[in-house]
């Protein structure tokens, strides 16, 4: 009985005192109590959610209502540290250690929520936060455990690729740890590359490969599983790990140089970019230009020849740190056996060369007929129709050049991921001359029968009209031309015969 009633007396005493704390002078009708556990990761952010019942919030008035937040225990010390006080005027207050990264919306206060955000938590955030509300006549209480898990980087942000790395785990809850375990895109770890190490999680050289989302779960003797997910970013370069870009002798070319992601550009780390090549000798450098918008450094080179393949390195800055990637040009050439324009008849050998072959390449000839401009990389390729026109293998041979030879000629390089690039060889023949389309061959046939047939009337009028103006006969003359007409008139008909023939 004694019991009892000191049990009543100092549940009294706590209300009166929380009543009195929040809104003096108001009477408490009801209290209404909620505890429980969230947890959070570190770097992210925690909602502590406190909030009227939906029965309760329609008789909800702001001018009548006060809102305390408190943290128990909170950096070593005893009494509680007010994190954030609202009083019936709209006032705020707040701690200063967490006055940036605490809020509870004007907005939800105002319909009955006092959820308190944490953004971003940190690890000496963890502890036992409370929630005092009064509102009208009652009092609502929220008590809730704040639990920090983090996860740390063995690396300075940002993490660079190929660099070893350690993931490791931990979290503000008292009890022992019995197991670690790591998932990277719903797969459980440890895989072949990678190892556990008391709980971390080790990565000799991280690819681009190991990037995304990582959780950890940790598992206590009181079996209480606590669990959280870190977002990986790893700095290197998008695309192949050895890239080899194709080109044909006398084109341009484009050396990628793309980074995974752009870090943050603001302070000490700024982006920069230089190309280095070392041919024959001689050390060449290109420094690009920074563009804040783009993550991509490429090297764009007009016109490129056998010389200028080799080793090209791009190197990144990003703030005191530097990655770099090497990218191999490669040049198609074609030579021929005769330089210049080839006779009719002649034998032809055109020779396909590749630079710093990787040894599984393949090459195809192809006659491509009329001579298409600006194909020389293109990854469409025409097909002919006549099957000899096709031709596998580096070297290509014409035995008796003739005029259906004559056009472009490509090669075109192959490997296992497909299309490589092209050169081609534009074929002259010496003397050859172009035939005309097919398309005009009736109009030129119709031209040559309409003139002949015009030629033809000419010389049947010339005749008709020569008959028709002779001289006249004198009788002087008349035994000289009676003997003399006859062979004349021979030499006439003769002459006739063959202006027609001729015509």
């Amino acid at each position: 009985m004694i019991l009892s009633s000191l049990v009543l007396f100092l549940t009294s005493t706590l209300l009166t005192f929380s009543a009195d704390h929040i809104l003096p002078g108001e009477a408490v009708a009801e209290v209404e109590s909620r505890e429980q556990k969230v947890w959070a990761r570190a770097g992210g952010s925690a909602m502590l959610p406190c909030y009227l019942s939906p029965g309760k919030r329609q008789n909800l008035l702001s001018d009548k209502m006060s809102m305390l937040w408190l943290r128990h225990g909170g950096s070593g010390q005893q009494e509680p540290q007010v994190v954030l006080e609202v009083g019936p005027s709209g006032l705020r207050k707040m701690s200063l250690p967490m006055r940036p990264r605490v809020t509870v919306p004007d907005s939800a206060l105002r319909s009955g929520d006092f959820s308190l955000r944490i953004s971003p938590v940190r690890s000496g955030d963890a502890g036992l936060y409370e929630a005092r509300v009064a509102h009208n006549t009652e009092l609502l209480s929220c008590r809730l455990q704040l639990g920090v898990v983090t996860v740390t980087l063995s690396q300075p942000s940002p993490v660079v690729e190929n660099e070893p790395l350690l993931l490791s785990c931990n979290s503000s809850h008292r009890a022992r740890l019995v197991e670690t375990c790591w998932f990277h895109k719903g797969h459980l770890l440890p895989t072949p590359r990678t190892f556990c190490l008391r709980g971390a999680h080790f990565m000799l050289r991280p690819a681009m490969s190991d990037a995304g989302y990582w959780r950890c779960q940790l598992r206590y003797s009181d079996d209480e599983v606590v669990s959280a997910t870190y977002n990986l970013q790893i700095l290197g370069f998008s695309g192949p790990s050895n890239p080899i870009v194709y080109a044909a002798a006398g084109s341009a070319a484009d050396l990628p140089c793309t980074l995974s992601y752009l870090p943050s550009t603001s302070g000490s780390n700024m982006v920069t970019a230089h190309w280095s090549h070392l041919a024959q000798g001689h050390l060449q450098e290109w420094s690009i230009s920074q563009n804040r918008s783009s993550r991509s450094f490429p090297l764009h080179l007009p016109t490129v020849g056998p010389g200028d393949a080799g080793q090209y390195r791009c190197a990144v800055n990003v703030g005191r740190r530097t990655i770099s990637r090497d990218v191999t040009l490669a040049v198609v050439t074609v030579t021929p056996s005769i330089q210049g324009a080839v006779s009719e008849g002649s034998r032809l050998l055109l020779f396909c060369s590749l630079t710093h072959p990787r040894g599984h390449e393949r090459f195809q000839w192809e006659h491509l007929e009329s001579a298409p401009t600006d194909r020389q990389l293109t990854g469409a390729t025409s097909h002919n129709q006549e099957g000899h026109r096709l031709q596998m293998g580096p070297t290509m041979e014409i035995p008796q050049v003739s005029q259906k030879d004559m056009g472009t000629w490509e090669c075109s390089v192959h490997g296992p991921e497909g299309r490589l690039g092209a050169v081609e060889y534009g074929l002259q023949i010496t003397g050859a001359q172009v035939s005309s389309p097919p398309i005009f061959s009736g109009q030129v046939t119709f031209g040559l029968t309409l003139t002949l047939f015009f030629l033809l009337t000419v010389c049947v009028l010339a005749l008709a009209l020569q008959k028709r103006a002779q001289p006249p006969v004198f009788p002087a003359l008349e035994g000289m031309i009676a003997v003399t007409v006859p062979r004349k008139e021979m030499e006439e008909k003769q002459g006739e015969k063959i202006q027609q023939t001729e015509c």
